[in-house]
């Protein structure tokens, strides 16, 4: 079993594209979602990955993730994926740490997150000036929900405070 250690942050400017590498587009869908745990599909570029998550609103969650053939990621995507969540994800090295920047597509389009791995739970890290507030413990950030309820559907006042 593996364990997640995730921080989560909204991105409130555009300082971290100075120092972004090109990106890799995904596409994900969820086999399953609800309950104990989400059942995802992802390709990430010329790669594809089977994940189990746990659905705990929380920065430390189990999963398990296995690589497939990037044709059956197609395949298990259009078969049996009604719901799915695009994306642009950079990578940005600051202050020691590598940061991971979802730019969202489509009907999630003008949410932009911020997320850092750590080792540990109480792991110290140096927040960079381009993130916002935090939303780790906030469901409805989690791609499983971004999927479901995307961003286009929040109220206009939500969305204008989240999108920095």
């Amino acid at each position: 079993m593996g364990i997640e250690i995730e921080r989560k942050f909204l991105v409130k400017n555009n300082l971290w594209k100075a120092c972004a590498n090109n990106g890799t587009d995904f596409k994900q869908g969820y086999l399953t979602s609800g309950g104990p745990c989400s059942v995802r599909v992802r390709k990430e570029g010329n790669k594809a990955n089977l994940n189990i998550k746990s659905a705990t609103p929380s920065i430390l969650r189990q999963e398990f993730e296995y690589s497939i053939p990037l044709d059956e990621a197609e395949e298990l995507l259009s078969l049996f994926c009604s719901i799915t969540v695009t994306k642009r994800r950079y990578k940005v090295d600051y202050a020691g740490k590598t940061w991971e920047i979802d730019v969202f597509a489509g009907d999630n389009d003008g949410l932009i997150v911020a997320e850092i791995e750590l080792d540990h739970p109480d792991e110290d890290f140096e927040l960079p000036p381009w993130t916002g507030d935090e939303v780790s413990s906030e469901a409805r950030y989690y791609n499983t929900e971004l999927a479901r309820h995307p961003f286009c559907t929040w109220e206009n006042i939500q969305r204008e405070s989240d999108s920095g």
